[in-house]
């Protein structure tokens, strides 16, 4: 039987760099149910997922809730250990790296900084712990640097002292990216980093973000349902569905000019302020995909407007459509001739 390191051998290079992030046939399965005398029944929360990530880029990573967004997020955190398929951090394999090693190189923003935090412990022994953990430097250069750090954030120094509860939404956001950058890492995963703000406090913390990955040349894997926040802060956008990666490409082709059914859906469902317009109508049925009987062929065929008979029998085939891939048999040639 072919081991993992004998089936993705080697991390993808551009320009003879590696990437900052390769994913190759990803798969994470669940057994819902299961017992000492029952399998249970398979959820396959991520389904072969390939994903490639250059240095200093942000991909935003999008889809309804339990598409497997954060199942994904885990795996790439090494947080858990997929059933199949390898990732790469800058050409090094996750299997071969030390469990403190791959956390220097990359680290995670949370989305609720309240519950990210511990309550019991000041700012600057919630920033430091990672250096202490890791053993980085001698007591002084580690204040330094919380300090640098904290300044880099924007917290003042007065701050050190404080703790969670003495702060607002926003600092402890912040707090927890500092927390991230003191190990100054090469990767930071941001698993909805602003949907527990303000909408104020969000423009500030995305303002940061960005500021930072310039800075520090930081490579984001930004994962969101605010298409928005998508927009600002994206260079390239994946769609996920029911575990899959229906739509991937650069972030302004697929926000102006979505391919896929399931990327038109959800950019027709963002509100507009007027309030004549009332809701919009995506066309999806009221039906949600159930994740543990996934329907057969294209997942996406049964709430899709678009379907063709093609579609409840054969699985879509990636392809590469302006620039974008794609599965979706609209844009099989062979496929789409086929009458429903």
């Amino acid at each position: 039987m072919q081991s993992e390191e004998d089936k993705y051998p080697q991390a993808q290079q551009v320009d003879g760099k590696p990437l900052a992030l390769d994913i190759q046939h990803l798969t994470q399965v669940f057994h819902i149910g299961k017992t000492w005398l029952n399998e249970g029944k398979p959820l396959r929360a991520v389904d072969d997922v390939s994903l490639q990530v250059r240095n200093g880029e942000v991909l935003a990573i999008v889809g309804e809730s339990g598409c497997g967004k954060t199942t994904l997020s885990r795996l790439m955190l090494g947080l858990q250990k997929p059933e199949s398929g390898a990732i790469y951090v800058n050409g090094q394999a996750l299997v071969d790296v030390d469990r403190k090693a791959f956390a220097r190189r990359v680290q995670p923003v949370f989305q609720d900084p309240y519950s990210s935090l511990n309550p019991r412990r000041t700012i600057g022994e919630i920033i430091m712990d990672p250096l202490l953990i890791h053993d980085i430097g001698t007591l002084e250069e580690q204040r330094q640097r919380v300090e640098e750090t904290m300044a880099k954030v924007g917290l003042p120094h007065r701050m050190i002292n404080s703790y969670p509860s003495q702060m607002s939404g926003g600092q402890r956001q912040r707090v927890a990216i500092a927390r991230a950058l003191v190990m100054k890492p090469e990767v930071l995963i941001c698993d909805e980093p602003t949907s527990a703000l303000d909408v104020s406090v969000q423009a500030q913390i995305l303002n940061l973000l960005q500021e930072l990955r310039n800075e520090l040349n930081l490579t984001y894997i930004f994962i969101s349902h605010d298409l928005s926040v998508v927009e600002y802060m994206a260079d390239y956008v994946a769609v996920m569905y029911l575990g899959r990666f229906v739509e991937v490409g650069p972030a302004r082709d697929v926000l102006e000019r979505p391919k896929h059914p399931y990327t038109q859906a959800l950019l027709g469902s963002v509100l507009t302020p007027d309030p004549e317009l009332g809701l919009p109508d995506i066309d999806l049925g009221r039906g949600f995909p159930d994740p543990l009987n996934p329907p057969p062929g294209c997942r996406f065929h049964p709430r899709c407007p678009k379907a063709m008979a093609v579609c409840s029998q054969k699985e879509p085939e990636k392809l590469t459509v302006d620039g974008t891939e794609v599965e979706c048999h609209l844009y099989a040639k062979e496929d789409a001739d086929i009458p429903v």
